[in-house]
C-alpha cells in the first residue's frame, strides 16, 4: 500500500495539527460519514511528522 503524503509550505499552514506518542498513526478525517478511508501513515523519525494526503491534518511525534 502506497502512502499518499506531501509538505505545505508556510503560506498555507496544515488546517489541524496533532500531537501523537506513535510512529504509526491511522487517519480517517474524524467527521464519520463525512470523513474520508482511513488510510495508515508513517511517521518517519527524522523529520518528525507527517501529513496526511486527504485532510492535510498534520500528525507530529512527541515522545514520552
Amino acid at each position: 500500500m502506497s502512502e499518499i503524503t506531501h509538505e505545505t509550505s508556510a503560506a498555507h499552514p496544515p488546517p489541524e495539527v496533532e500531537t501523537v506518542h506513535s510512529h504509526r498513526i491511522a487517519c480517517d478525517g474524524g467527521e464519520g460519514a463525512l470523513g474520508h478511508p482511513r488510510v495508515w501513515l508513517s511517521i518517519d523519525p527524522a523529520k518528525g511528522w507527517v501529513e496526511c494526503g486527504y485532510c492535510d491534518k498534520r500528525f507530529v511525534y512527541a515522545e514520552g
